[in-house]
């Protein structure tokens, strides 16, 4: 679509080549296995394969999926103040990870707004310092960029555009994978370490983004179409694609970076007070120290600072509530907007996340979302709409 206000410079601007669109290492494999590709955060991913979206999402909640995720950005903070800097980015608990425990994370700016939300883990740090970071496909040259220029003077950041990451999720995921790699079964929720699979060189981590047990592998590109042949032969394994990645996390009521979450949004605001450890809070040993401190740690303090806030709904007619769809109170005042939404395979129920105003928050308040000009009823209701299933031993 054209934008009328264009000037001459932007027009030349927008019929410059686009960039190339870039390739996982499982790019044929997806073809051979006859995905539907489309572009995602750069690259040409697969949306879904031919069994369909509501196949790969229900055999992902009953048996085990693999996701291909090298889109994503994985690096390195080493040396003895790696997890010092690290701290001083997030409003997390860094300094006392265990080594071989992983936690989740979220860069800020000045003004307390998220700019990308990740994963890391404590590789190595008693013995010298090595942070392993996994962020956003879309956000990572401004994640890596951010990061170089506020810690390089502190510890050494080693991007790893060389390696490939794949996640394989389910309940039979554990069983799948043990054959190929024996001891993982005995990881718990959020632990990880270097394991040989199926031949290849792997860090995992038993983690995921669909609520269900699973593991997150990493593994060169040269060896990457290697392992997922050797995952993929296995019985309960079927490939799955962004579609049925995209549902499963909204059930999960985890959040979607650019769309749940983004620079205008504060952690407090997304509801996602609970990563924020104690050391970190106002009455914490390290509290603050962090970009937009003040302005979150009041927040959490006093929550009638907040003008909006995330929250869970379940539609009360099988009508699908999508993204950007507007919210009004029964009085017909817009009160917020859906930021992600769709109907539900495993509950069989529209379900969506929203920003809404502070006093509309309260579990079962009713909303109306505004689809075609009819107004579709809606209830707030705790997340997550699927409940969790991480192993924790």
């Amino acid at each position: 679509m054209s934008d009328p206000s264009a000037t001459p410079s932007s027009a030349a601007a927008a019929a410059a080549p686009a960039a190339p669109l870039l390739k996982t290492p499982l790019h044929a494999l997806h073809v051979e296995l006859g995905a539907r590709m489309v572009t995602f955060a750069g690259y040409s991913m697969p949306v879904q394969y031919p069994q369909g979206l509501i196949a790969e999402h229900l055999h992902t909640r009953r048996s085990a999926g693999l996701f291909d995720v090298s889109h994503m950005g994985q690096l390195r903070l080493v040396g003895p103040q790696a997890a010092a800097a690290f701290e001083s980015l997030i409003p997390v608990d860094v300094i006392d990870l265990p080594v071989g425990k992983q936690r989740y994370g979220l860069l800020l700016n000045d003004d307390g707004g998220i700019i990308d939300d990740l994963m890391f883990f404590n590789r190595d740090y008693a013995h010298g310092g090595d942070i392993f970071v996994i962020v956003n496909g879309a956000c990572k040259a401004g994640d890596i960029a951010h990061i170089q220029q506020k810690l390089s003077d502190r510890c050494d950041v080693v991007p790893e555009p060389d390696m490939a990451l794949m996640a394989l999720q389910g309940p039979l995921a554990a069983e799948a994978l043990q054959r190929l790699a024996p001891g993982v079964e005995k990881l718990v929720f959020m632990a990880g370490g270097r394991f040989d699979v199926a031949g290849c060189a792997c860090f995992l981590t038993r983690s995921g983004y669909t609520g269900e047990d699973g593991f997150e592998i990493s593994v060169h590109a040269s060896q990457a179409e290697q392992l997922a042949r050797a995952l993929l032969a296995q019985p309960e394994v079927m490939p799955i694609g962004l579609g049925a990645r995209n549902s499963l996390r909204l059930e999960a009521g985890l959040c979607l970076y650019g769309s749940d979450i983004d620079t205008r949004t504060t952690p407090i605001e997304a509801a996602l007070n609970w990563a924020i450890q104690k050391v970190r809070r106002a009455d914490g040993a390290r509290a603050g120290g962090f970009p937009g401190a003040a302005k979150i740690l009041a927040q959490l303090t006093a929550p009638t600072l907040l003008q909006k806030k995330r929250v869970g709904l379940t539609a009360l007619e099988r009508v699908p509530v999508r993204d950007h769809t507007v919210l009004h109170s029964s009085d017909g005042q817009v009160i917020g907007e859906v930021t992600s939404g769709l109907l539900a395979p495993t509950v069989n129920t529209p379900i969506a996340m929203a920003y809404v105003s502070p006093e509309f928050t309260a579990t079962g308040t009713r909303v109306d979302a505004m689809v075609r000009g009819k107004a579709v009823p809606m209830q707030v209701c705790a997340m997550p709409f699927v409940p969790a299933r991480y192993y924790r031993g």
